[in-house]
């Protein structure tokens, strides 16, 4: 097995408040992986740690060589804006096996973590065609991941919280446009928050320690321009939002979808099958502003 940039992501895992003691304890596990089967387009194998803590996705060389080429700059971003939405690569490596073709795989952070209450979760787009999912029988076991049109009808309910997210939204997806890509998700989950949770009380304690959390080593004076937010007190903060009755899980993944010339074919020809539809392959200007306008349109 090799690894690619390790003091790079070791450096990320860091600034997360992650020991490599407790990455490895969970990569390493005696406990099986879980395997997360994904309704998904593309044929990438997903597995999950058994304490659900990261994400192992397979990879191909093409979008291992992007993500390695763009490597600086996503890290000069998350330093820029430490309470990103962007998922968190904690890892790329390669396996090599006798007589098959190499693998490549990235380890991410789960943005549903931990998931011990959550009822529902989502796979948002901000289109239309193909962006509906048969929601699992009442009373079954299977976990399905929802799209779009399953979520119509419903808001992201934050009150003040809302601002921030609509910021923060617009400052992920404006960087990904300047990386010209595009068909990335936000991810969404909810949980009701239980009665304690709801009427909590910040004590004095408590609020040094959230805003330690919260801003590190950074001067107060950054705290707006890094679009910082006073962080919750859990093991997953940066991809955690509560609202006033529900908490939200929420995170942008799949960066990887360049807008190549063969996307752009896929442009015209969808525009030609599905006229007046919305649809995920458009330019990475208009996804960009397409996504930020449904999160405005879905929260309050």
């Amino acid at each position: 097995m090799e690894t690619f940039a390790g003091p790079v992501f070791a450096s990320l895992r860091g600034s997360l408040g992650m020991t490599e003691q407790e990455y490895q304890q969970s990569l390493c596990s005696e406990n099986c992986y879980l395997q997360f089967i994904s309704n998904s387009k593309s044929k990438a194998d997903f597995f999950l740690t058994n304490d659900k803590r990261f994400f192992l996705k397979t990879q191909n060389k093409r979008e291992i060589k992007f993500l390695l080429a763009n490597l600086k700059i996503y890290m000069e971003h998350l330093r820029k804006y430490p309470h990103s939405l962007l998922v968190k690569f904690l890892g790329v490596h390669r396996i090599k096996v006798p007589h098959r073709r190499k693998k490549y795989f990235i380890v991410m952070q789960s943005v549903f973590y931990p998931d011990d209450r959550i009822n529902a979760r989502y796979d948002i787009k901000g289109c239309e065609v193909s962006r509906w999912t048969e929601p699992a029988p009442e009373g079954s076991q299977i976990i399905v991941v929802l799209k779009d049109l399953n979520f119509e009808g419903q808001f992201i309910t934050l009150d003040r919280q809302r601002p921030w997210l609509l910021r923060q939204v617009e400052i992920d997806t404006h960087f990904l446009r300047r990386l010209h890509v595009l068909d990335y998700s936000l991810l969404l989950a909810h949980q009701p928050l239980h009665h304690d949770e709801r009427h909590q009380s910040l004590s004095f304690a408590t609020l040094i320690m959230r805003t330690k959390k919260s801003v590190d080593a950074a001067e107060l004076q950054d705290f707006r321009a890094q679009n910082r937010r006073l962080l919750p007190n859990l093991k997953n903060p940066l991809h955690v939002i509560d609202g006033p009755e529900q908490r939200y899980f929420i995170g942008i993944i799949d960066i990887f979808t360049v807008y190549s010339f063969k996307k752009r074919l896929e442009h015209f020809w969808k525009r030609l099958r599905h006229p007046g539809r919305s649809f995920s392959t458009v330019s990475p200007q208009t996804y960009c502003l397409r996504l930020c306008h449904w999160v405005q349109d879905h929260t309050k």
